[in-house]
């Protein structure tokens, strides 16, 4: 699946404001690698069903084994070993006889503070590798999903050099004297240093994925299922946007028969969380990760393409409109490649005249209507499209409900059949008391 930077905003998925972005709200990482790590798999959507398929019998294996999950490898674990595998600070160049003791003493009284950083790194190195081995005895089997078992046999071939294997044999680490420490510290710098290092990488792919699982436990989100078809199609019940500490959660059926979605309301009833909310649950379906509804049947999308929110460009001279009219145009050259794309567009052709936007508008979603291989949402203010779209077979009409009692705005968020027909702009302005400080004007 593509999405491009734009889309990626304008879902939210990453965010200039980072604690607002969905990728923070998923981040349940321990390591700083992890959480890189985890923001790649993000950045980088599945391109097929199988591979789908694969990364959510990964997260599956884990939610079913993930008290098994070692605690011992934490982030200081990990900054410990960068440090230590980095440091400049040489071994003693001796591992046997007389060498050896004489080496061990000159480090230990005369370079102590190096000596200090080796045993409190050592402690760490011993934690590195002890954790993997759990994690190999507890995940590690014939049932392993393919994603998970590439990483943990890598691990486990690695657990078998001689130095790390001898390093598995220690079990009161607190009884070793400095001249044993030494001697592991130079074996292991000197034979084992490239090999740590691929360990720690490990690590850090497995710390992503098992975000990924402790996320959905943690939201409880369900694993979708896809369905590979000639046509796309999106079938979800109480779906809902999870950004939102309250959401509301709504159905929603696009398929060939109706493919365009024409959607309406006032402001601040809910049409751009509805546009999102549905973009984000494909989006987390195509990373492989369960979605913020209670079922979700979906086929493969080649990409999602939003139109939300288009800024002008003052230092190219560009204006509103124009960005908008470019960004439409990119849409059609995008999906004319005859693969299944998501359209999201939210308020076409706001950098314009009412009549302009209208006459615009109906040219651009009768154009759109010709594309039997994507799905389209679109939300507008302009109403009265619909009267010339009444008769189009393939397009759903849908609303956001609201009501005004006594002149006090009711908004429902349910999204219902048919066309809004409210015009609430002029009591929004009422109700915020910018009619009485416009009379006030001297």
């Amino acid at each position: 699946m593509e999405l491009d930077k734009t889309t990626y905003y304008d879902l939210s998925i990453f965010n200039r404001e980072e604690e607002y972005s969905l990728f923070h709200r998923l981040d349940f990482t321990t390591t700083a690698g992890g959480r890189e790590y985890l923001r790649q798999l993000f950045s980088a959507p599945l391109q097929n069903i199988a591979a789908i398929q694969q990364r959510q019998d990964a997260l599956r294996y884990i939610l079913e084994k993930e008290a098994a999950w070692p605690e011992i490898i934490t982030n200081g674990t990990i900054v410990v070993m960068e440090n230590y595998l980095e440091a400049q600070i040489s071994p003693i160049s001796n591992t046997a006889g007389p060498g050896l003791l004489f080496n061990a003493v000159i480090t230990k009284t005369i370079y102590a503070p190096d000596y200090g950083f080796i045993k409190f790194s050592f402690t760490q190195l011993l934690n590195l590798v002890k954790g993997f081995l759990s994690l190999v005895q507890s995940f590690n089997s014939d049932e392993t999903p393919l994603v998970l078992k590439q990483l943990l046999d890598r691990a486990q071939h690695l657990l078998r050099q001689r130095e790390l294997a001898d390093l598995l044999t220690i079990t009161a680490p607190e009884q070793l004297n400095f001249i044993q420490i030494l001697r592991y510290d130079n074996l292991v710098r000197n034979r084992q240093k490239k090999h740590l290092w691929e360990l720690l990488e490990l690590y850090q792919k497995l710390d992503a994925y098992y975000a990924m699982a402790k996320a959905m436990k943690h939201y409880k989100l369900q694993f979708p299922e896809f369905e590979n078809t000639a046509h796309p199609f999106v079938h979800a019940k109480q779906l809902y946007h999870m950004i939102l500490q309250s959401p509301v959660s709504y159905d929603i059926n696009l398929d060939p028969d109706a493919h365009f979605l024409f959607l309406t309301g006032a402001n601040m009833a809910g049409k751009t969380t509805f546009i999102k909310a549905v973009g984000v649950a494909v989006f987390l379906a195509h990373i492989g990760m369960g979605v913020p509804a209670q079922q979700m049947r979906l086929s493969f999308f080649h990409g999602i393409f939003s139109n939300i929110q288009v800024q002008d460009n003052i230092f190219k001279g560009e204006s509103y409109f124009y960005s908008e009219v470019q960004r439409i145009k990119n849409t059609i050259i995008k999906i004319s490649n005859g693969k299944h794309w998501l359209v999201l567009i939210d308020e076409m052709f706001k950098g314009t005249n009412v009549e302009d936007a209208k006459n615009c508008s109906l040219a651009v979603i009768q154009g759109l209507l010709r594309s039997s291989n994507c799905l389209f949402i679109l939300s507008t203010h302009l109403y009265e499209l619909a009267e010339a779209l009444q008769d189009e077979p393939n397009i759903r009409f849908k609303y956001f409900e609201s009501e005004v009692i006594a002149d006090n705005l009711h908004f429902t968020y349910q999204l219902k059949d048919g066309i809004a027909k409210e015009k609430i702009g002029y009591l929004i302005l009422k109700r915020e008391k910018v009619l009485d400080l416009l009379k006030e004007i001297k």
